[in-house]
């Protein structure tokens, strides 16, 4: 069976994230939900997304095809669900679809027509950007038990003072020692040829994906997850970086998400409440203003190839669009546009040349392309942003 999966009515409460990838390649937990799906399907999934993304994210269709809503997260239950589903079928849970079977004929879908089935158990959903960081606590375990089932980890150096070893699983070429792990709280996942530096203390759940690094003396409470090739150092609680993004240095980084190439300058905090304890709201580019999370504590949601100079402090749930550069004393507005250059001096368009002469030097360090493919993304993203920069 060929499986794709698409995103949904969740794409647009899911920017500045989604601006750049499909909804499928969202981190959470230790995997992306593209890879979850594949790991539980046992197979290769492409994904619909919007039409700018295609190219780089194009979608293979087969004579018979299982679509699959990228919001919902699998489990075994699901899966087997979805893998089992035949001609004229269709996976529910209350008024929204998961998954349906349908053919390269099919003109237009209409469930109407279709046999229903009701999927009545619990399972994550990825809805809205702070569920990325709000549920990683449950998708790391979720992750790391379908993950490390009937595998042995690597064994635990003998200078890492641990609680609840059995909560830990070490991948081959995980580098570790002098450093304090508390999996009492949840699992601890260190990823192939992650490096854990010395005086470092951290509490579960807890993923390092592959080749990620943790600096020395790094605080990191759960529910933290380090993209593959991320840096992470200072003081961590309960965010998600995506792939090739660093907050390096000492500062506060909380309740967060950050997207790929982004880097955080040394000594920057984020406030995740409130002086008055309220709810957070975050901007919502559905609405275009401010919209209730339902949260009391709630960071910075920071789209790809952002970045801020050292000591810059952001506010209470603050969101940062693509390619932005901020710096300078005092707080930017806590919804700061797709490339803008500045900070609460006020901001400029931070122009597609100069983004992308940074883009190329950033990705060069990591032996990565910046190509053609990647620059009418951003073009894209520019244009579709404009609206929201005032010069």
């Amino acid at each position: 069976m060929n499986y794709i999966l698409f995103d949904g009515p969740a794409r647009n409460a899911l920017l500045p994230f989604t601006f750049t990838r499909p909804v499928a390649d969202v981190l959470i937990g230790i995997l992306t939900i593209r890879q979850k799906w594949e790991k539980y399907l046992g197979s290769t999934i492409t994904t619909l997304t919007e039409e700018y993304l295609s190219d780089k994210y194009p979608m293979v269709e087969l004579e018979e095809n299982v679509m699959i809503n990228a919001s919902f997260l699998p489990n075994e239950v699901l899966a087997e669900m979805v893998s089992n589903l035949e001609s004229n079928q269709a996976i529910f849970k209350g008024e929204e679809v998961i998954a349906f079977y349908t053919n390269d004929s099919q003109e237009e879908v209409d469930f109407d027509s279709y046999e229903i089935i009701e999927y009545s158990e619990e399972c994550l959903t990825v809805m809205n950007t702070w569920d990325i960081f709000s549920k990683n606590d449950a998708a790391i375990r979720e992750d790391f038990e379908f993950l490390t089932e009937e595998r042995k980890s690597q064994a635990i150096p003998k200078s890492v003072n641990v609680i609840a070893p059995e909560n830990v699983f070490i991948e081959e070429g995980a580098q570790l020692e002098f450093v304090t792990l508390n999996a009492s709280t949840g699992p601890i996942y260190i990823g192939k040829d992650a490096l854990i530096m010395e005086g470092t203390v951290i509490r579960g759940p807890f993923a390092l994906c592959e080749g990620a690094v943790v600096k020395m003396s790094a605080k990191i409470y759960g529910a933290t997850t380090v993209g593959p090739y991320s840096k992470i150092g200072g003081e961590v609680n309960n965010s998600v970086l995506f792939g090739h993004s660093n907050k390096g240095h000492d500062g506060f980084l909380g309740n967060s998400v950050l997207g790929e190439w982004c880097n955080i300058g040394a000594d920057t905090n984020n406030s995740n409440l409130k002086n008055n304890y309220d709810e957070v709201k975050l901007w919502s580019y559905e609405t275009e203003g401010f919209a209730k999370t339902g949260l009391q504590f709630c960071g910075l949601m920071m789209g790809d190839h952002s970045k801020c100079g050292i000591n810059t402090m952001f506010n209470t749930g603050t969101v940062v669009g693509v390619s932005s550069n901020i710096f300078g004393s005092g707080f930017p507005r806590n919804f700061v546009p797709s490339f803008s250059w500045g900070g609460a001096a006020g901001f400029a368009t931070y122009t597609t040349k100069k983004a992308f002469e940074t883009a190329k030097l950033v990705m060069g360090r990591r032996n990565i392309e910046f190509d053609e493919q990647e620059a009418a993304i951003l073009e894209h993203v520019f244009e579709e942003t404009k609206k929201w920069r005032k010069d």
